[in-house]
């Protein structure tokens, strides 16, 4: 019987181009939400003591191209995501479109063997680059379910989950 590791190194279930169009997918819907969000409540609206939306943005800003960027050069700046560094939608949405861009710059510049690599992602997050890439997404995700729910409770349909190119 072949161990995991080897067939983790020698099976392909999806491609890193196919990995990158997946998020991407996901990064344009969580964008649509933004761009649902009344400009007051995205910076000042939550609900039960969690963060406003543009806080939950600003960290996923400070995760995606700096995420990718230090996969490719191995080294990584400290995660700081404390206070968003715009103050309107317009800039936010500014601040997304230059993260996608970095993102779709640096991509294609990690090497295949890098995927499996251990890393210590920000210096703080031990894991496999692809772990970390997950994770990347995965909070994405998370974030942008809280987002449906301001938005559901603020009486705006969000834009439908599954609908992402």
């Amino acid at each position: 019987m072949e161990s995991i590791s080897t067939t983790a190194a020698t099976a392909t279930f999806i491609t890193p181009e196919e990995v990158l169009q997946h998020w991407q997918g996901h990064r344009d819907l969580t964008r649509r939400l933004i761009v649902a969000f009344p400009e007051e409540q995205l910076f000042n609206y939550s609900i039960g003591g969690m963060r406003t939306f543009a806080e939950m943005a600003q960290e996923l800003i400070s995760i995606a191209a700096p995420g990718v960027i230090g996969i490719v050069k191995g080294t990584w700046e400290k995660l700081d995501h404390d206070r968003p560094s715009f103050s309107s939608k317009k800039e936010l949405l500014e601040r997304w479109d230059e993260a996608t861009e970095v993102i779709n710059e640096y991509w294609p510049k990690i090497k295949p063997e890098r995927f499996h690599e251990q890393e210590k992602a920000f210096g703080q997050y031990d894991g496999t680059v692809y772990s970390s890439i997950l994770y990347f997404i995965d909070n994405e995700i998370h974030h942008r379910g809280q987002g449906y729910v301001y938005l559901r409770s603020l009486g705006i349909e969000p834009p439908f989950f599954w609908d992402r190119p």
